[in-house]
């Protein structure tokens, strides 16, 4: 069996995350934790550079705490970093991976972000080539 856990930082990723090392460790499965930079639009190049620079930050500290989470509950987990749309970069790595499960938390961005862009775990659930489990 092979897991795949989208990660944003947020406590309900957290969440979806210790709960996926309980299955991994239970089931003898792998665990995949990615972390996907967003490609966005910022206002001029130097912004963009400064932007995507801070962004990986953020991204390799996620990726490194989670990896220390699952490393405490017995699971060796592989890291990806991704660039692009959110929900392209994980229907394509699940692919790629033949994961047959993503866990994610239902919530990550704000609730105006929602609003605009939708929830990840929403579009997830249209177009993912496994199963999904939403943890709250």
């Amino acid at each position: 069996m092979k897991i795949l856990v989208p990660l944003d930082g947020s406590k309900n990723a957290e969440k979806a995350l210790i709960q996926a090392c309980d299955l991994a460790k239970n089931y003898r499965a792998s665990l995949t934790l990615l972390y996907v930079i967003e490609k966005a639009a910022p206002f001029n190049l130097l912004d963009r550079k400064e932007y995507h620079k801070m962004v990986r930050k953020f991204g390799d500290k996620v990726l490194k705490k989670a990896k220390e989470t699952a490393e405490k509950r017995g699971i060796d987990p592989k890291i990806v970093m991704k660039q692009g749309n959110v929900v392209n970069e994980i229907v394509k790595l699940a692919k790629k991976e033949n994961s047959n499960l993503i866990m994610v938390g239902n919530k990550g961005l704000g609730k105006t972000a929602r609003f605009f862009l939708g929830s990840v775990s929403g579009k997830l659930a249209n177009n993912s080539p496994c199963s999904i489990l939403i943890v709250k």
